[in-house]
């Protein structure tokens, strides 16, 4: 029989559910737009060899289209928006080596495609099953920020979408893996741009916007950018909801709400780095979570079945502080000198050399604040021209908390890209 703590667990994870659902309904505009996806959204969607990688890279540089293929939107605003194509392109992993990523390349409709600015839009975190996959949801009408895609696509704005590395058959994804994202964001730009049937320009301006993992992405895009692509005339970076420092997000998600996303960090992690060997430590139940998420775990699985656990039950010992763990959580820690490939020093310099609008939720229970505070006076104290805004969350219940300044930002996001593509001069508050 339930104990009365078991019940209030339970309803607890079903109002999870909900209020992750609530939160991106109520922000997304009631323009047809899609809505957040379900256990089932992508079910149905078929296997598809469009993103298994090929056996042998051709050769190439980083961004180089390898396969692409025209796209319908699964609702229809971007539809009646864009003209969209999936590609495939050459990345390069959080050990410097060449592979594949796939993405999503959105251009307006009409005018001169080769005059438009272009966005690098970071999803935020969808899940490590393939069917997660940005691309697939945007395909099937489920990806919850595409209201904020769409947004941006009304502005002029061509947006590229990674699905960032290891989405395809058989997932290997690495989230939260900075030295993974960064690059897979770049190179989604470049692939735009040498896509020859969207006609974008080589010099179009562009610009990195992300939120949560999306947010990292957009940072550590920009981190890399100078030395990976300056052929980039990169203008500004807006970043929300930004894990910046790995260790100081997770351990507060032990046995919280959000422990899913802490189990999924450290998948992650693992597949990034095969020194890690999560798998080691895993009991049985471990080992059945691991096979379940990357079977069919989306952020709903993620919230509604592996909220409030607590890592001890899956493991025969944590490896939050193991040498090895700890070396990796530093190395992809933003705000320090870095370079895909190469060993972390710590940072003095500015990595970032454009202006950056930076913002959080007060009360973030997802991506713990004090330590995204921390990153923008880092940057700050770097000479990075920063603007850092915060949105008062006090009293919203975990999961909505975390999500609010998707929709409470995006009027200042949206002013932040006009006014870095106008090349108007930006007011950091440093």
């Amino acid at each position: 029989m339930p104990t009365r703590t078991t019940r209030r667990a339970g309803r607890l994870t079903v109002a999870l559910a909900l209020t992750l659902a609530a939160c991106t309904l109520s922000a997304a505009p009631a323009d047809g737009g899609p809505r957040p996806h379900t256990a089932n959204a992508a079910a149905a969607l078929p296997p598809d060899d469009f993103y298994v990688p090929p056996a042998s890279l051709p050769e190439g540089r980083p961004g180089d289209v390898i396969r692409s293929r025209k796209v319908d939107p699964g609702t229809p605003t971007p539809r009646a928006l864009a003209d969209t194509w999936q590609v495939m392109y050459r990345s390069t992993d959080a050990l410097g080596r060449p592979h594949a990523v796939t993405a999503t390349v959105l251009v307006p409709k009409g005018g001169t495609p080769a005059t438009r600015p272009i966005v690098g839009w970071g999803p935020g975190t969808q899940g490590p099953a393939f069917r997660c996959a940005p691309s697939r949801m945007i395909a099937k009408g489920a990806l919850y920020e595409q209201w904020v895609i769409n947004a941006m696509l009304k502005e002029g704005y061509a947006v590229a979408v990674p699905d960032y590395e290891g989405y395809r058959p058989g997932p290997r994804t690495t989230y939260m893996v900075g030295k993974s994202l960064g690059p897979a964001l770049i190179d989604a730009v470049r692939a735009a741009q040498r896509l020859p049937a969207a006609g974008l320009s080589a010099d179009a301006p562009v610009a990195f916007r992300g939120y949560s993992q999306g947010g990292g992405a957009a940072l550590w895009a920009g981190e890399f950018q100078a030395d990976y692509a300056p052929e980039l005339d990169l203008k500004g970076i807006v970043a929300g909801g930004v894990p910046g420092n790995l260790m100081e997000v997770a351990l507060p998600l032990n046995g919280r709400p959000g422990s899913g996303f802490l189990f999924y960090a450290l998948i992650g992690l693992d597949h990034a780095y095969p020194e890690l060997k999560f798998r080691d430590v895993l009991n049985d139940a471990g080992r059945a979570m691991v096979a379940d998420l990357e079977t069919g775990g989306c952020a709903l699985e993620m919230i509604n079945k592996y909220g409030n656990k607590p890592l001890s039950a899956y493991v025969t010992r944590s490896p939050l502080v193991d040498a090895p763990w700890v070396a990796r959580y530093t190395e992809n820690t933003l705000g320090t000198e870095k370079t895909p490939g190469t060993e972390t020093t710590p940072g003095t310099t500015p990595k970032i050399k454009v202006p950056v609008f930076q913002y959080h939720a007060t009360q973030d229970a997802l991506v713990e604040p004090n330590q995204a505070d921390a990153l923008h006076k880092a940057y700050c104290a770097q000479g990075v021209p920063l603007t850092w805004k915060t949105y008062d969350t006090t009293g919203r219940p975990p999961i909505s908390d975390h999500l609010r300044p998707i929709q409470a930002a995006n009027a200042e996001a949206m002013t932040y890209l006009a006014d870095r593509f106008a090349n108007r001069p930006a007011a950091p508050d440093c």
